[in-house]
């Protein structure tokens, strides 16, 4: 490694007007009950699912978190990760109707450092002119960041892996408001030969098998987490690491070791009949058994390269541990996006309103969350950022989301919301996965603009182009029979109605669209 740079000052400015929130203050006549010690201070009922202010924890300390964040994930292979089976799914909560807002890298992490919808935060897309690491900073989201209002209340914060894409294509050195320790990966999507910044200097890493990037994050992540349990603040850990995100490398160590793996061949995998699909659905021809032996490599390689993430996890309780540290600390596992891998005829990528690539795992283990528990409620992206400013007693932090709070401690609040918003906007290029070192040739997504309403029960899609879909999710699942055009009219105009409410929704008016009947 060579240090080659050294830091600036970093740039700091006043967060702008443009995303203005409407207050909560004197839409609840109190604040909720602080529950007992186990569940660390959290407010209960309302208050905490409608994003009222926060207390600081009761009596001791503020309970640490550590957030990992996986890079094209999907569900399904999510399972199949042997320590965050054990460690967090059962020795946690499993949130099995998790999904993110805009199913692409750039839009869902800025939904996530904000707890703002796209339409919000105004990052629309993975590069320039509307989105990227450039538009996130330009539209000032850095100083209101989930990370910024964690550090005013005391906390300790770290950002090891990726940040936003585009990020490091100007000044390599530039280190956001908000975070005490930073390394952050420059460049692409490269799992050897990479440059990170760390701390305001770019140290370049090789090709040998200590260089693989996942095991680097890894050891920096521990050493974090080492660290500031020495101290007697609390600490906020965003560990992002690129796996499984193409082109997916696995570690020496792991190559080869799934061999006999293949791609999930759930009913919606090459799809037989798309006649009721959308054009760019109808555009793709059937899978060849040459491209679906391809599909299989590919999902191959993307399992092998999450076996380091899964590492990754276990030492990170493992350092939890040996620091007393794991009972006052909660750990989230979740994705960016998901991911296809042959379903619906899409060979690969992500960016639809389809179930493969907006439906993500989301697994949470920390005091007060009952080991091995499953929430069934819609949960979204834009709820990370309410939750940990909850943990953290950050006070008046009004976003799109809610707390995750009493439905993590196996609570069913009084109001959840019954529907969440999905969308996706062309950035004027190519706005599928352009700009995130993946093309779209079999995949299509660089077509697909789009507003959708989904409930509990039923999808309904707006695609730019006036094309539309709805799917039974209750009966349909696998989203294979667009009953748009033969559903009952009142449930079409229902839905239509609710998504009209959240398209251009903002704070506490996402928890009333969201939360209508």
């Amino acid at each position: 490694m060579t240090k080659l740079v050294d830091k600036p000052a970093a740039t700091r400015r006043e967060r702008n007007g443009i995303l203005a929130r409407v207050t909560l203050l004197g839409i609840l006549a109190s604040l909720a009950v602080i529950c007992a010690a186990g569940c660390s201070g959290f407010e209960t009922g309302a208050a905490a699912s409608q994003g009222e202010e926060t207390q600081a924890p009761a009596g001791g300390d503020k309970p640490n978190v550590v957030f990992v964040l996986a890079d094209d994930l999907d569900y399904a292979s999510a399972q199949q990760m042997p320590e965050i089976g054990s460690l967090l799914r059962d020795g946690g909560a499993s949130f099995e109707n998790a999904s993110v807002s805009y199913p692409i890298c750039c839009p869902s992490r800025a939904t996530m450092l904000t707890g703002e919808y796209a339409h919000n935060h105004n990052v629309k897309g993975n590069k320039r002119p509307v989105g990227g690491f450039e538009k996130f900073r330009e539209e000032g989201n850095e100083e209101g960041s989930i990370a910024a209002r964690l550090q005013e209340e005391g906390y300790r914060t770290a950002l090891i892996g990726k940040y936003l894409n585009g990020y490091g294509q100007g000044d390599q050195t530039y280190v956001p408001p908000g975070w005490d320790e930073w390394y952050a990966k420059l460049g692409r999507y490269e799992y050897y030969d990479y440059d990170l910044n760390e701390n305001g200097e770019v140290v370049s890493y090789g090709s040998e098998e200590e260089d693989y990037l996942t095991d680097v994050l890894s050891e920096k992540a521990t050493d974090f987490v080492r660290r500031a349990a020495a101290d007697d603040a609390p600490f906020f850990a965003y560990v992002a690491p690129t796996a499984p995100h193409s082109p997916a490398t696995p570690a020496e160590r792991h190559k080869g070791t799934l061999s006999d793996e293949a791609a999930p061949r759930s009913p919606s995998y090459n799809e037989e009949d798309v006649s009721d699909k959308p054009s760019w659905i109808r555009d793709l021809t059937p899978i060849t058994e040459e491209e679906s032996s391809q599909i299989d490599d590919r999902y191959r390689e993307r399992l092998e390269a999450t076996l380091a993430v899964d590492e990754m996890v276990g030492s990170l309780v493992d350092e939890l541990e040996a620091a007393g540290e794991l009972d006052n600390t909660y750990i989230v596992f979740t994705s960016d996006n998901g991911y296809h891998l042959g379903t619906h005829r899409l060979k690969h990528g992500k960016k639809t309103p389809y179930e493969e690539a907006a439906h993500v795992p989301l697994f949470v283990r920390g005091p007060g969350v009952p080991a091995g528990s499953t929430v069934e409620n819609l949960v979204l992206n834009t709820d990370l950022a309410a939750t940990f400013a909850q943990i953290g007693g950050v006070k008046g932090f009004e976003t799109d989301g809610r707390s995750l709070a009493p439905l993590m401690r196996g609570e069913e609040p009084p109001a959840w919301r019954s529907a969440v918003l999905l969308e996706a906007f062309l950035d004027g290029k190519s706005a599928g996965n352009g700009g995130d070192g993946e093309g779209d040739q079999g995949s299509r997504t660089d077509q697909t603009a789009f507003q959708a309403v989904r409930t509990e029960t039923h999808k309904y899609v707006e695609y730019e182009n006036g094309e539309k879909e709805l799917y039974d999710l209750a009966n349909d699942p696998y989203e294979l029979e667009n009953v748009y055009e033969t559903a009952d009219p009142a449930l079409v105009e229902d839905l239509k109605a609710r998504l009209e409410a959240l398209r251009e929704c903002s704070g506490y008016g996402c928890h009333e669209a969201e939360d209508a009947p």
